[in-house]
């Protein structure tokens, strides 16, 4: 396609879209008149019937708990095409980055960049998985808390060297997790089935109202979705450095 051709229609997919966008716009409500009733049900539903004190979980994992399923699954997939993008072929020829400085050597991370990065990751690890179970009571959830956790680990290696978030991510470990948090929600989701509801409908007891495993099957679902997300993102950081760091081992 030639640089003109994508330019037009580069043109007009931006009107369109700038055109659907102030439609959109335009027809919000003036600010504190809720038209409802969407935001009603869900202020019903949280306390009096999940017992959870956080109405965007209980959206994501019980209302809309199966598109939120197909939201773990886009992440999953996109792993698996980044990791596919990332590998290297059998034919694929070894050459130096043009970039490369001859006889340029790594500077090692100084003994206050290893302290402050050890003491952060036990700190993020601690913090990460108390976003993840605690989803249903503050804000919060699988997504977010995956995403601290992922990022814990990745302080091991400014910390230190590759091989030190080599053995802080052991890649069997990494690969399980991601395979149990992908699974998991499916699962879950059968098993509501088994026990005579529909696909994901919350057919667990609902607890006490502000304990760690009130809201039926939300919890279970929000540990699933944080060790896909965690799981996943850490495959990701373990692919790029060894991609970009081999010519380095070498």
């Amino acid at each position: 396609m030639k640089r003109k051709t994508r330019t037009r229609f580069f043109l007009v997919s931006a009107s369109v879209l700038a055109a659907v966008f102030l439609l959109g716009v335009l027809g919000l409500p003036p600010l504190g008149h809720y038209r409802g009733p969407y935001g009603d049900v869900v202020n019903a539903l949280t306390v009096p019937e999940r017992h959870v004190t956080d109405a965007v979980t209980l959206v994501n994992f019980d209302v809309r708990g199966f598109d939120t399923l197909g939201e773990e699954y886009i992440l999953f997939t996109s792993v698996m095409a980044v990791a596919l993008l990332l590998r290297r072929q059998r034919d694929e020829p070894r050459r130096r980055h043009r970039d490369h400085a001859p006889g340029r050597k790594g500077v090692e991370a100084s003994d206050a960049v290893r302290v402050v990065s050890l003491v952060l990751s036990g700190i993020l690890v601690t913090f990460g998985i108390y976003v993840v179970t605690h989803g249903q009571l503050t804000p919060g959830g699988g997504f977010q808390g995956g995403v601290i956790l992922a990022t814990a680990p990745l302080l091991m290696y400014v910390a230190g060297e590759f091989e030190n978030f080599r053995r802080a991510v052991p890649r069997q470990l990494v690969h399980i997790a991601e395979a149990l948090g992908a699974c998991g929600y499916g699962l879950i989701g059968l098993a509501t089935m088994a026990a005579g509801g529909a696909f994901l409908q919350n057919t667990l007891p609902f607890g006490t109202t502000g304990s760690i495993v009130s809201g039926g099957t939300i919890p279970l679902i929000d540990l699933s979705v944080g060790l896909e997300v965690s799981g996943g993102l850490a495959v990701l950081l373990i692919v790029y450095m060894e991609e970009t760091l081999e010519h380095k081992e070498e």
